[in-house]
């Protein structure tokens, strides 16, 4: 009976003593692993709905107020007193990024040995003083601490008559029927195969030549680094697509399947991209600026998005150039345009008026102060149109710009 007590004792000590290390072990792993991390491991992605609460943002470490200089600015580009006095203007209106075209209709608009290379550019581009315009527009506004991110505007398009589609034919895509002209905002264009290695490697050396040749902070494609839906049905593309899928490409260009398969190349062609800039300069900021995402991926097989979530992508400026301030709001309030925000510096495209098209001052305004009350940059389209060619005197626009920004925001590369 005693033997039996005694090992009836022992017993509960040793369940005592194992209940009291599991509780200690439980107390230790839930101290270093909160509930709600363990829960979060364990449920599904969140699908993000179409409408968000109105919360307001915190502005970004690095806000983004730039603006582009493009080819109808190229007067005020070559003439180095203009450039330097355009440079100045800019700093006083505390403006801290300039996107230069670099990059247009098929031409290179700085001294390119690239391009000479491939039979493209009859040409070189020089300053009424004979000197380098990229060169001398980055010295300049980096001395007056500005960035400055060449835009390489037209990416995979360019004029039928130019002579990179003149002189590279077999570089060309096409739509199912053969045709392989586009109209859009820049008039009739082809578009170069974004799928074939030699077009890759074209932009690619593009870039390169850039960004090792000049003291630039980054690079810049917007929504020409892509490609039209109906676009892809030429010969190189298809045998791809059936090589890869075993299946001939749907005759709908819309097809969920095509789309993602073309989507997915470009975005393959634009982390190789990202891969070959970072080797030659790790602080460049590969910077895009598509259309919303919708239409971006939808229209022009441009998945931004997963460049954002992929990190190939350090900065990003929506083009939102909306007629009236409620579908702007609807725009820039949309989920994707959140969630870049608490990724990378993230602002939008603000049209400031085309030569046959002002934009009125008011209207410039509310736009402005709507983005920045939702912790976005901004970046104006484009330099001539911020006070030539608008509804208001030009000495008001230049003061009413002024006073958007009251004190400066500067930005450095990033680190």
């Amino acid at each position: 009976m005693k033997l039996r007590f005694i090992l009836r004792g022992w017993w509960r000590i040793v369940k005592y003593l194992s209940l009291l290390v599991l509780a200690l072990f439980m107390t230790i792993f839930l101290a270093g692993h909160p509930i709600a991390a363990i829960a979060q491991s364990t449920v599904p992605e969140v699908v993000i709905p179409d409408t968000i609460p109105e919360a307001i943002a915190p502005q970004p470490l690095q806000e983004i107020r730039g603006v582009w200089l493009t080819e109808n600015d190229h007067d005020i580009l070559r003439d180095r007193p203009k450039m330097q006095e355009a440079v100045s203007q800019l700093t006083r209106l505390n403006l801290n990024t300039i996107y230069p075209v670099v990059w247009n209709s098929g031409y290179a608009l700085y001294p390119s040995a690239v391009a000479q290379r491939a039979d493209i550019q009859p040409f070189v581009r020089k300053g009424l003083q004979g000197q380098d315009i990229l060169a001398e527009l980055a010295k300049e506004a980096h001395r007056q601490g500005l960035l400055v991110i060449p835009w390489f505007e037209f990416g995979f398009m360019t004029p039928p008559t130019s002579e990179l589609a003149l002189n590279h034919p077999e570089w060309l895509t096409q739509r199912r029927n053969g045709n392989q002209t586009w109209i859009g905002a820049a008039g009739e264009v082809v578009w170069l195969n974004p799928f074939l290695p030699e077009v890759q490697k074209f932009i690619t050396d593009l870039v390169l030549e850039v960004v090792t040749q000049y003291d630039v902070d980054g690079i810049q494609f917007d929504d020409h680094t892509s490609l039209p839906n109906e676009f892809g049905y030429d010969r190189y593309t298809l045998a791809l697509y059936k090589q890869e899928t075993k299946r001939n490409a749907p005759a709908n260009p819309q097809d969920p399947a095509w789309v993602r398969w073309r989507a997915d190349k470009i975005t393959a062609f634009v982390t190789q991209l990202n891969q070959a800039v970072k080797q030659r300069k790790p602080n460049a900021i590969f910077s895009v600026s598509p259309n919303p995402y919708i239409t971006a991926y939808n229209t022009y097989l441009q998945d931004w998005l997963t460049w954002v979530r992929q990190g190939i992508v350090d900065e990003l400026i929506v083009q939102v150039y909306r007629p009236d301030l409620q579908s702007f709001v609807e725009q820039i309030s949309r989920p994707e345009i959140q969630e870049a925000q608490r990724k990378i510096p993230t602002g939008v495209g603000v049209l400031t008026g085309l030569r046959n098209k002002p934009v009125p001052m008011p209207l410039i305004q509310n736009k402005v102060r709507t983005a920045r009350d939702r912790g976005l940059g901004v970046s104006f389209f484009y330099y001539e149109s911020l006070w030539e060619n608008s509804p208001e005197p030009i000495a008001e626009r230049v003061s009413n710009f002024q006073s958007l920004f009251d004190s400066p925001a500067s930005r450095v590369a990033m680190r």
